[in-house]
C-alpha cells in the first residue's frame, strides 16, 4: 500500500515504550500455539517472513530507528532496510540457539554476508553487541545519539519526496554530529582474526574443538556459551548461514518457514522457552543433549520441503 500510495513518500519505523525496539516477547505467544497445534504457530512465521521479505524489497527508503534492545524478531523489522540508525542504547543479539531455535527472521541471509565469520559467530553464541558497535558490526548503517532522535524523525518527515540518496545525507549529517563513543575501538576488534580462525570450520563439533584446543580466555568463553545451547539449534543454524550466503533474501526465507516448522514439531523450542522466559531456571534438558547425537539425517528433515505448506510469495 504504502510503495504505491503517492502520499507516502517514506517509511520510519520505531519503537513504542522506550526500552526497547523489539525485544522479541512475541516467542511465548508461539509456544502457548504450537503446544496445542493451533494454527499461529504456523501463520506467525508465515506473515512475519512475509514482511521480512516486503521490508527487504521496499522501493521507498525504509528507515528503522533501533533504539534500545533489538533482538529476534526485531532485527528482522530492520535489518532488510535500506537504513538502520543505531543509537548508545542500542543492544543487538540474534540470542535463538538459547531457546532452540535458529536466527529467522532472514538471519541466514544477513548474518553470512557480515565480514568474515562474525555473522557465524554472532548467530551460534547470541553475543550482544551495544550502541556504536552494532554499527562497526554492520547491522546498522548509521550511529546517532538518542537524544538527537526527535529532531532527525522531524527532519526525516519534512523531506519532499526524498530519494535514498537524500536520506542518506541526512543521517551522514546526524552521524557527524554524535560524538559519542568514537573514541573506543569496536568491542570485537582484537578477537576477530580469532573469530575467523576459531570459527572457520566446516562443522559445529569442528569450531567446538577450536574453542577448546585454542586455550585463551576469550576461545574458553565462548566454548563455554556454546555448551548451554541447544545441540540441534548449533546444527541447523551452522547449516542455515552456510546455504543462505548464496541464496536471495526470499530464498532464505523459504528455508527459514521450513525451519520453523521443524522447530514447531521438535522438543526444543519448547523446553527453551520454558527455561528461558517461563520458569527462568536457565537449566534448559536438551533433547537430543550432545552435538554427536544430531544426525545429519535429523538435520536434513529440518530443511526438507513441506510441500503445499511451503512459504510462498
Amino acid at each position: 500500500k504504502w510503495e504505491n500510495d503517492s502520499e507516502t513518500d517514506i517509511v520510519v519505523i520505531k519503537a513504542a515504550g522506550g526500552k526497547a525496539f523489539c525485544a522479541g516477547g512475541d516467542i511465548r505467544a508461539v509456544t502457548e500455539a504450537g503446544k496445542v497445534g493451533n494454527s499461529l504457530a504456523q501463520d506467525f512465521f508465515r506473515e512475519e517472513y512475509i514482511l521480512n521479505n516486503a521490508i527487504g524489497s521496499c522501493r521507498k527508503p525504509y528507515v528503522a530507528i533501533i533504539d534500545g534492545i533489538t533482538m529476534g524478531g526485531g532485527v528482522g523489522l530492520s535489518v532488510h532496510g535500506r537504513f538502520r540508525v543505531a543509537t548508545e542504547k542500542t543492544l543487538f543479539a540474534m540470542p535463538e540457539t538459547a531457546i532452540g531455535l535458529f536466527p529467522d527472521v532472514g538471519g541466514g541471509y544477513f548474518l553470512p554476508r557480515l565480514r568474515g565469520k562474525l555473522g557465524l559467530f554472532l548467530a551460534l553464541t547470541g553475543f550482544r553487541l551495544k550502541g556504536r558497535d552494532v554499527q562497526r558490526a554492520g547491522v546498522a548503517t548509521h550511529f546517532v545519539e538518542s537524544k538527537k532522535i526527535p529532531e532527525l524523525e522531524k527532519e526525516l518527515v519534512d523531506l519532499k519526496s526524498p530519494s535514498d540518496a537524500d536520506v542518506s545525507r541526512l543521517l551522514e549529517s546526524f552521524q557527524k554530529q554524535s560524538n559519542l563513543d568514537s573514541d573506543k575501538g569496536f568491542v570485537l576488534d582484537k578477537h576477530i582474526s580469532d573469530i575467523d580462525r576459531l570459527f572457520g570450520s566446516s562443522s559445529v563439533e569442528g569450531i567446538v574443538q577450536n574453542l577448546k584446543a585454542d586455550g585463551s580466555e576469550f576461545a574458553r568463553k565462548q566454548a563455554e556459551t556454546l555448551s548451554k545451547m541447544s545441540p540441534t539449534s548449533l546444527k541447523i543454524t551452522f547449516r542455515q548461514l552456510q546455504e543462505g550466503a548464496t541464496l536471495s533474501l526470499q530464498d532464505v526465507l523459504v528455508m527459514e518457514y521450513r525451519l520453523s516448522q521443524a522447530c514447531m514439531r521438535g522438543h526444543d523450542f519448547y523446553e527453551g522457552v520454558r527455561a528461558v522466559l517461563i520458569d527462568k531456571d536457565q537449566n534448559p534438558r536438551w533433547n537430543p543433549s550432545t552435538l554427536e547425537e544430531v544426525s545429519d539425517q535429523l538435520v536434513d528433515e529440518c530443511f526438507g520441503s513441506l510441500g503445499e505448506k511451503d512459504l510462498t510469495f
